[in-house]
């Protein structure tokens, strides 16, 4: 499998440009854009033999590499074993993913078969984030709206679908940010549970938005960041992207969060969520419930930062959302030395489900949704699901 290493910047750079956009309007903080550290994906050729890069971050920090992905299920299994892993992120992997499943289908009627067997192979990979059903289905819809017997037109269609999910990604996270940046310039002190930043998303991320913008305008303030077992994606991946943005940044073990917030350590707690339901109960890395639970006790604000994208109106509350389960290996023999005895049993969702109640409020790309409850979801995001 072709890999290929870039070096890594050494900070984020602001650039005084035009957001890159596909469809909305929009303005930067301050005339200025942050742009991440590093491309988590991009798209390398056209519609007909192009592949998809995948920065793989399950070797993050220690090392930047690519992965060429030139077959459904390269995607397929980049996706699942958390080589590309945040909602956002996953789906717009997702929709590429369905370009690249596009190539080796026949030129005749099956084609069209053949996309919707992808979108369905696709969405197996990881059952909770709804954002990699939702692209996957998106740019599906647009092989289906083109339909026409030049099968390499409809190739060039998806491919086009699957960009503008990555540009609108890049321009929600930003919209994010500028609803999230005067919270967190408020604070002294700021926590975070998993990855929901750069890595996470094609932009800036989500739940780090608010915190790139604050501190290119020019706000200092720390950032506790809980390293979140048991993959550590706190630890290898939040602490690493803030920290090639120069913000203050403190690693902490999950079990320190209550003792950090009972000394005032922070103002703020932000995190991200993989599936949000009608009535804003939210789904996101095993932990964040906790941390909510912690959060209230001290009555800090809780804020969960998502676009519009990772809500699933469809279902009326967190109860239905599907929480994936993994190996126990995670837990038992993490990073691959053996912690635990063998043949122990374990338990292992992924996620876990924060309900609407513990939740200040949700940073959308359209808004804030504050109180959180299904009246104000779904004025918010309006008729969109």
């Amino acid at each position: 499998m072709p890999n290929a290493k870039s070096r890594m910047p050494s900070s984020f750079h602001i650039e005084p440009r035009t957001l890159r956009r596909y469809s909305n309007d929009m303005t930067t903080h301050d005339n200025a854009i942050v742009r991440p550290p590093v491309d988590v994906l991009r798209w390398q050729g056209d519609a007909v033999s192009g592949f998809l890069q995948l920065l793989d971050q399950t070797l993050l920090p220690n090392q930047t590499v690519y992965i060429d992905c030139r077959d459904t299920q390269m995607v397929h299994d980049a996706i699942k074993r958390l080589a590309v892993r945040g909602a956002p992120a996953i789906g717009v992997a997702a929709g590429y993913g369905m370009v690249v499943a596009a190539q080796y289908l026949p030129n005749n009627a099956d084609f069209y078969t053949g996309v919707e067997a992808a979108a369905a192979y696709l969405e197996g990979s990881r059952p909770t984030a709804v954002n990699l059903s939702w692209a996957a289905r998106r740019v599906l819809g647009r092989a289906q709206k083109t339909y026409s017997d030049d099968f390499n037109y409809v190739r060039a269609a998806m491919l086009d679908e699957a960009r503008a999910i990555q540009f609108e990604d890049e321009a929600m996270c930003m919209a994010i940010g500028k609803h999230a940046a005067a919270l967190v310039e408020r604070c002294t002190g700021v926590l975070t549970h998993c990855n929901a930043g750069a890595l996470a998303t094609a932009g800036i991320g989500t739940a780090t938005a608010g915190m790139y913008l604050a501190h290119a305008a020019g706000h200092r303030f720390t950032v506790y960041c809980d390293e979140t077992r048991p993959l550590l994606q706190g630890a290898r991946l939040t602490a690493w992207e803030l920290m090639q943005a120069r913000i203050d940044t403190v690693l902490i073990t999950d079990n320190m969060a209550a003792q950090v917030m009972r000394e005032g350590r922070v103002q703020m707690v932000v995190v991200g969520a993989d599936r949000i339901a009608a009535n804003g109960d939210a789904a996101n890395k095993i932990g964040t419930y906790g941390v909510a639970i912690l959060a209230a006790r001290h009555k800090i604000p809780f804020y969960v930062a998502a676009p519009y994208s990772t809500f699933d109106l469809s279902l009326p509350s967190g109860d239905a959302i599907p929480i994936e389960q993994r190996a126990s290996a995670e837990i038992t023999e993490g990073f691959g030395r053996r912690t635990a005895p063998v043949d122990v049993q374990t338990y292992s969702p992924a996620f876990d489900v924060t309900p609407a109640d513990l939740i200040t409020g949700i940073i959308t790309d359209r808004g804030i949704i504050e109180p959180v409850n299904e009246a104000n979801v779904r004025r918010i995001l309006g008729s969109t699901s």
